[in-house]
Order: C-alpha cells, then structure tokens, then sequence
C-alpha cells in the first residue's frame, strides 16, 4: 500500500532557501516535496510503500535522515511525523 508521510525536524535556527531547496532535490527521488525556509525547523512529505502505519513512518524516516545528510543539513529531533495511506485519502474524498 502506498502512504504519504509528513516528518519535521527541529534544528534550531532558522533555514535558508539555499538549505530547503537542497532538501527538496534530495527528497524529489521519493516522490517528496519540502518545506522548512525561513523556519527553525525542515520537513519533507514522502510516498513510500509499507504494509502498515508504522513501517511507512519508519520507512520515511530513513529516507528523509538521508536526504537531509545529503542536503547538508544539520541532525535534529523528528518532532512530527503523520501518516495517511491512499485507502484513507480516497475515504476522506468520498466524504
């Protein structure tokens, strides 16, 4: 099943365009896109394949740690993560 995964991270100061724009090219292999310019923290939304929540979330994480040790980045704490797989988003657009 494929899920769409949103994931921050705290860095504790503010990013530059320069920074998130290399996020994105990072994150654009995965079908991601991201924000985080002019913030203290960056964020990516990924589609990844997993069989349940958890391992999307997991799944994401690796790639988004990745893409932002590509990026350049600095490590900060994943201080959010949301999960939605497409059975749920086509249940929201039939609502």
């Amino acid at each position: 099943m494929r899920w769409s995964v949103g994931i921050e991270a705290e860095v504790g100061r503010v990013l530059t365009r320069e920074q998130v724009v290399e996020l994105a090219d990072a994150v654009a292999a995965s079908g991601g896109v991201a924000s985080g310019i002019g913030t203290s923290r960056y964020g990516a939304r990924l589609i990844v394949q997993a069989d349940s929540r958890d391992e999307a979330v997991a799944r994401a994480t690796d790639e988004f740690t990745a893409a932002a040790a590509k990026a350049g980045l600095p490590p900060g704490p994943v201080v959010r993560t949301e999960a939605v797989s497409e059975d749920e988003d086509a249940e929201d657009a039939e609502l």
